[in-house]
Parts: structure tokens; C-alpha cells; sequence
């Protein structure tokens, strides 16, 4: 891993998001010990870092959530079992997801990702939902990689690009950390303040700029970013 002085490589890690282990299980919802089984085996290896501090990417988010829908036996909304999606359709689910353009995604926008159990994945914006080239789809259930992602341990990810109303994830933006809207404060600051003993009021008196909503969204989000590590333990 380069070091911080390196100014191309800290404009890398913020166009892409660069998260520790800890950090992107709990904010994909995928247990700790899968995503590091996954990096072990080469299913998906961190793409910012995959050596030494492994650091996955914004996009390595959606790919965990994707490995982990498509390798579960699902029940169809007609009752039908659904098997596995083969390893080979996973692999070509990730590498659409590598191609995607993290520069659509802004403080308040950016589209949303979804994947088949073909492992086709498909954008969906201003209510149409289409593929890299442009084509929609005939019929397909998907999963929006996006969205809050439920596991079967318990854990619950939070949406990708508004976790909570006043908080926000930009992956060019304080290299993909939730922050508060309309800042660079993150959340996992004002948890700390918390940590510390601070009450709500006297984070707000430390940070006057930050609504008191937006604080408690901010304890609250990274508090349940610990709950799904727990849950996945």
C-alpha cells in the first residue's frame, strides 16, 4: 500500500471508497469471516488493497452483497426452490460491477444497481431499469445491491447512498465514509464523541452546524453497523 503522502493514490481511495474488513462487512451486511474467506479463496479480493491493510472498494460493497444473494437457496415468489447461481455467472455479476462509473454517484444522486439470479447486472434510473449497453430486461427478480440488505445472522447494511435521511455514503467523497449531508463530518467521528460520554446536546455544541437529528441518525447508524458485525459473529 502506497503511502499517504502519494497524492495520486489518495485521490484513488476517494473516488473509489477504501474500507477495512470490519468496515465493509458491516456496512454490506456480509458476516466478517465471509468477506475474508472471499478474499482468502480469490472469489472477491479487495480492490483498493488487496495486500497487507486489504481495503475494499465502494463498489467491493455491492459485489459482497452480490456473492451473497446469488449463493443462497431462495424460494421464488411463486414457492418454487431456487438453487445457487453458479460461480461463473457470480464472476461475470462482479466484473459488470467493476465497469461501473462511480462518478454517477454525487452528494444527491446516483443510480441504482440491481442484480439478477442470471447474475446479470442492470441500472436503474428515472424509473427504467437497464443494462450497461442499454437494453432492459424481459422479465427478471433482482436484488437492489443499493438498498438495506438483510442476511439470514441477523445483520441489516444500510442503504449505500442515504443511510439514514441526513446522512450520505459518496464514494468520491472522504473515500466513501458516511458523513452528514453537506459535510465532511463522518460519522464514526460523532459515535466516538459518544463513546466518550458526551450526550447528544454537548456533540451539537462541539459541531453547532450539525443538526441535532442528524447527530443522533449519525450514533444511531454506527451503532448499527457494530450490531451487524455481533449479529454475524
Amino acid at each position: 500500500m502506497r503511502s499517504n503522502g502519494d497524492t495520486g493514490w489518495v485521490k484513488f481511495v476517494e473516488q473509489r471508497g477504501a474500507y477495512p474488513a470490519d468496515r465493509a462487512a458491516a456496512l454490506s451486511g456480509v458476516p466478517l469471516s465471509t468477506v475474508h474467506y472471499w478474499a482468502r479463496k480469490e472469489i472477491l479480493v479487495p480492490s483498493v488493497s488487496p495486500t497487507r491493510v486489504k481495503l475494499w472498494s465502494y463498489v467491493d460493497l455491492m459485489g459482497l452483497r452480490t456473492i451473497y444473494w446469488l449463493r443462497q437457496e431462495k424460494t421464488a415468489s411463486d414457492g418454487r426452490d431456487v438453487h445457487r447461481t453458479t460461480m461463473p455467472a457470480v464472476r461475470t455479476a462482479l466484473d459488470a460491477l467493476r465497469e461501473l462509473d462511480l462518478s454517477l454517484w454525487t452528494q444527491e444522486t446516483g443510480p441504482s444497481v440491481t442484480v439478477d439470479r442470471s447474475g446479470r447486472v442492470w441500472l436503474r434510473a428515472d424509473g427504467a431499469v437497464r443494462d450497461a449497453a442499454g437494453a432492459a430486461p424481459l422479465a427478471a427478480e433482482w436484488l437492489d445491491l443499493i438498498e438495506p440488505f438483510s442476511t439470514r445472522e441477523g445483520a441489516i447494511g444500510p442503504d449505500l447512498q442515504s443511510p439514514k435521511p441526513h446522512l450520505r455514503i459518496v464514494p468520491g467523497k472522504l473515500a466513501g465514509s458516511p458523513h452528514i449531508a453537506g459535510s465532511r463530518i463522518e460519522t464514526v467521528s460523532l459515535a466516538a464523541l459518544a463513546d466518550r460520554g458526551l450526550a447528544e446536546d454537548q456533540i451539537h455544541t462541539l459541531y453547532p452546524v450539525v443538526a441535532p437529528v442528524a447527530i443522533a441518525e449519525a450514533i444511531a447508524l454506527e451503532q448499527q453497523l457494530r450490531e451487524n458485525l455481533k449479529a454475524a459473529a
